[in-house]
């Protein structure tokens, strides 16, 4: 491992040579063989059930989760799962999850689904990849994804086996006397056969029964955010996967590092940029409660949990950040040495009260499930800047770009001017990003750059600053929704005749649904009673409009589309000027503009006396711009 500290360090590795020249493993399998013979005796991965500092906890070495896999890859390809078959799982963190993946992306190809999904989306997603067989749990207390996967299964004909994992053999007495006896019946419903996954597990070898991939292939498929109807589904390569894995060993850990990570592995944050690092580096991931940051007690007990496991990488998100600043630091700490911050803009008031108060540097980096995630990162030194999501990393490269909707080039753009971000890297497969061949079509610039649909700026060192989005996402604490499932949903109440869903700025979450809406001639319906109808019609909660707003009639463009930038103006102002009333502060926002370098604007002006000081203080935690008006 080499720091990286520097735009300098990031040079010298990427011009050693080629990435094609490098010796890397060609295979998953191969890497974890490599990372198994040098590191067989070191822990793996920890799993513990519950958040407690010295509750029970599972712990694999790498020889463990060699074997476990390979168990899991015969199983796999046993049940009919080759390299071209989908092996789909719906699952809470936990070891099962694991080596599902891996094991799923050796015998086939492994297609996580995010279990918060409906039955609906979840159904969806298994019809578009084609699975043949569904992981997922057995009935449990206080969790309904075993119902859900099997209203989804018997939409989804395709899928033959339900191998289904138990979470009862992680609890100690007597909650493991309790739960059987409150254990939800079983869910039936659909024609597909239903095994027990650890069972028919450890009827298998520990070695592969079958000869593994002689080289690149698709493993693994992930559905992008939160979706209804047909979902997109990227594609990733082992060669993309390889490529994570590789970032994270030489630029972050080492084989003695260990990193919690409260992340769901059914998304490439947790699953590419931690778990193949962690295969790469042979480091030790600790895996806190099947729900990670939202398990119960995670918040509570976290410094505790970093005291006991001497952990010395966080992985995080800006909303986990922002709630373990509601805790103090009640442990021994000193082991930390970093904590890596993606999925959603940290705000600068959190990156400073959280090196306050922990001693360690936040490094904030940026990726995306069309590019296998990761793109760029800050370098772990004084030459972070903070609001940049860093320097690409080696054999990256970014450009910004103005493309016509064919994926034309307009023009290339200067330093520090805003253009759509468009990547290339061995994680991007030009031609190839989505299962379905149709949403390729615009989707790449100039032969091959990946058209990533956010808005960004190079400045004169190369730091990546995103400054929004060309596309329409709304991003709640690094979860993906698709605004357009709440522009139907809403569009379907009678007294609607246009509907413009976007993100509104939030505090804790970095953005929020919100809609704005024009209604019909004569109608009558109120606000509150839209934001009801939406919270029934809408199927994913965190999609639900926790604001919505009736306006005489919406901006649109000259061809009558709604013109969701002004909608964006107006949200920024409300929320800025209700924090500031909140905080008492004599001021208000005057315009919301747009900045060559800084994208949406809050000029903000005074109304009585009133400092810039508390101007910052109001508005500390969020992540949109804003500056004081000039006389």
């Amino acid at each position: 491992m080499v720091a990286y500290e520097s735009a300098k360090d990031r040079d010298d590795i990427h011009n050693e040579m080629p990435w094609e020249q490098r010796d890397m493993p060609q295979t998953l399998y191969a890497l974890l063989k490599g990372t198994t013979d040098r590191h067989a005796s070191r822990p793996a991965m920890s799993f513990q059930i519950t958040s407690g500092p010295n509750d029970r906890a599972e712990t694999l070495t790498w020889q463990d989760f060699h074997d476990q896999t390979c168990q899991v890859a015969n199983l796999f390809r046993g049940l009919g799962i080759g390299e071209g078959e989908v092996v789909a799982y719906v699952l809470p963190n936990c070891t099962e999850a694991a080596i599902t993946l891996i094991g799923g992306s050796i015998a086939g190809i492994a297609n996580p689904i995010n279990p918060l999904l409906d039955a609906e989306q979840i159904a969806a997603i298994l019809r578009e990849t084609n699975a043949k067989v569904v992981v997922t749990l057995r009935a449990f207390p206080r969790t309904d994804v075993a119902q859900k996967v099997a209203e989804a299964v018997a939409m989804a004909p395709g899928v033959g086996t339900v191998l289904e994992v138990d979470l009862l053999r992680y609890l100690s007495p007597p909650k493991s006397w309790i739960v059987p006896l409150i254990r939800p019946k079983n869910p039936v419903g659909h024609s597909a056969r239903v095994l027990n996954f650890r069972a028919e597990m450890q009827k298998q070898n520990k070695v592969l029964d079958f000869p593994d991939s002689d080289g690149d292939r698709v493993a693994a498929y992930f559905h992008t955010g939160g979706t209804t109807g047909m979902p997109k589904v990227a594609q990733h390569k082992y060669s993309g996967l390889v490529y994570n894995g590789w970032i994270g060993n030489r630029l972050l850990f080492q084989h003695d590092d260990v990193i919690i990570c409260p992340l769901p592995l059914f998304h490439v944050f947790a699953c590419h940029v931690i778990l193949k690092a962690m295969i790469t580096s042979g480091a030790h991931g600790v895996f806190p409660t099947p729900q990670g940051y939202r398990g119960e007690g995670v918040f509570d007990n976290f410094w505790k949990l970093i005291e006991r496991w001497k952990v010395t990488f966080v992985i995080a998100v800006p909303t986990a950040i922002a709630a373990l600043m509601q805790r103090p630091v009640d442990a021994d700490v000193s082991s930390l040495k970093t904590a890596f911050s993606g999925s959603a803009p940290l705000p600068n008031e959190l990156i400073h009260r959280f090196e306050a108060a922990t001693g360690v540097q936040v490094v904030e980096g940026y990726g995306l499930t069309e590019a296998t995630c990761l793109v760029a990162c800050n370098p772990i030194s004084d030459q972070r800047k903070v609001g940049s999501v860093g320097l690409p990393f080696p054999h990256t490269d970014v450009r910004i770009l103005n493309c016509a909707e064919d994926g034309s080039v307009l023009n290339e753009c200067a330093v520090d001017e805003i253009g759509e971000i468009c990547v290339s890297n061995p994680g991007v497969w030009a031609g190839h990003t989505y299962t379905d061949a149709g949403k390729n079509a615009g989707l790449y610039a100039d032969g091959g750059y990946l058209r990533t649909g956010d808005l960004g700026r190079l400045d004169q060192d190369g730091y990546l600053f995103i400054t929004g989005r060309a596309k329409d996402l709304i991003i709640r604490g690094g979860h993906n929704i698709d605004p357009s499932q709440i522009e139907e949903a809403l569009a379907a109440h009678p007294d609607v005749a246009f509907v413009g869903a976007i993100g509104q700025p939030d505090s804790y979450a970095g953005e929020t649904p919100c809609a704005y809406v024009e209604l019909v001639a004569d109608a009558q319906v109120t606000a509150e009673e839209l934001r009801e109808f939406a919270s029934k019609h809408v199927h994913e909660k965190a999609a639900r409009p926790k604001y919505v707003e009736i306006l005489d009639e919406l901006p649109k463009t000259a061809v009558g589309k709604v013109f969701k930038p002004d909608l964006r103006k107006r949200a920024i102002a409300r929320i800025y000027d209700e924090a500031l009333q909140e905080a008492g502060v004599a001021a208000r926002v005057a315009q919301v503009t747009e900045d060559k370098k800084l994208g949406l604007l809050a000029e903000i002006c005074t109304t009585g006396e009133c400092a810039t000081e508390d101007v910052a203080a109001a508005l500390k935690s969020f992540t949109r711009p804003w500056k004081m008006q000039e006389d």
